[in-house]
């Protein structure tokens, strides 16, 4: 009986392969699906409401019934980091969502244009990116209402500028190689270059954007909830929490420690995830 020939893999089986075989890659993202889960689950699984108040309780260490402890007005510390994980992740993935959309759309815009609107473009970049932009968040917030969706929508409005500069560059050395100039001149639409040249090369260089912007998103947010126009209480986030644990370190120094070490376990799977991606997913560097 002949043997079949092997079926070959697309780009993306292949590029799922390769993560596959990036150990720490793969651990990174079972820790993140197993914090955006917890996060997301936590008004059933929390032990306690995370806007409950103990007065008479006050700010207790880790015990039996607090695993991480209460803060200062006797709320579980545990419940809160478990909500306030969902609104950090939810404004970091929001709002990159957004910032690569803008980013990415504008950058292959401009690169394929090229000349004189190329240019002109990347000015405008340059000339956004010359402004406080944490400043334009504030203004946001300000004007059109102090709301998460707004944060999403600001934060991640102002996020974009990197990206574009990058996939612009990206895009101008693309489109003078010779399988997307075949292409063209096959006759095939911009959208199929796009979607079938343009992104599988610069899905590298997306997936570690996308991890670079995430932490900063959500520091950004920790920023404008500390000036009050952002979360509001008794709402918290990672990064708010870390802000008012640092006040009071010295007398409950476990207000800090416990967002602190799941903020940074976050980071460095974030960044373990993007390695990751970029070594699967980069095709023109990526070694069988």
């Amino acid at each position: 009986r002949p043997m079949s020939a092997p079926t070959a893999l697309g780009p993306t089986e292949t590029g799922w392969q390769r993560f596959r075989k990036d150990r720490a890659a793969v651990f990174a993202a079972w820790f993140l699906l197993a914090i955006a889960a917890a996060c997301l689950l936590s008004p059933w699984i929390a032990p306690y409401p995370y806007q409950k108040q103990d007065l008479a309780l006050g700010a207790v260490a880790p015990c039996a019934s607090h695993w991480f402890g209460t803060d200062i007005l006797g709320r579980d510390v545990l419940s809160r980091l478990l909500q306030g994980g969902a609104v950090s992740h939810g404004v970091g993935l929001v709002a990159t969502v957004v910032a690569l959309v803008f980013g990415v759309l504008y950058g292959v815009a401009a690169g394929q244009a090229g000349g004189l609107v190329e240019r002109a473009m990347m000015r405008t970049v340059d000339i956004l990116s010359t402004l406080l932009l944490t400043l334009i968040v504030i203004l946001c917030m300000v004007v059109f209402g102090q709301n998460i969706w707004m944060i999403f929508l600001a934060v991640g409005g102002v996020s974009w500028l990197t990206m574009s500069r990058i996939i612009c560059t990206e895009t101008v050395s693309l489109k003078n190689r010779q399988f997307v100039e075949v292409s063209v001149a096959l006759g095939q639409s911009k959208v199929g270059v796009f979607t079938h040249h343009y992104l599988p090369n610069l899905a590298g260089i997306i997936a570690i954007y996308a991890t670079l912007t995430v932490p900063g998103v959500m520091m950004l947010e920790a920023f404008v909830s500390f000036l009050g126009l952002g979360v509001q209480a008794p709402m918290t986030s990672w990064g708010l929490m870390i802000k008012d644990g640092a006040d009071i370190m010295e007398e409950c120094p476990w207000l800090l420690i416990a967002p602190s070490v799941v903020f940074a376990l976050t980071l460095l799977s974030l960044n373990f995830v993007g390695d990751g991606l970029r070594d699967a997913l980069d095709v023109r560097g990526a070694k069988d």
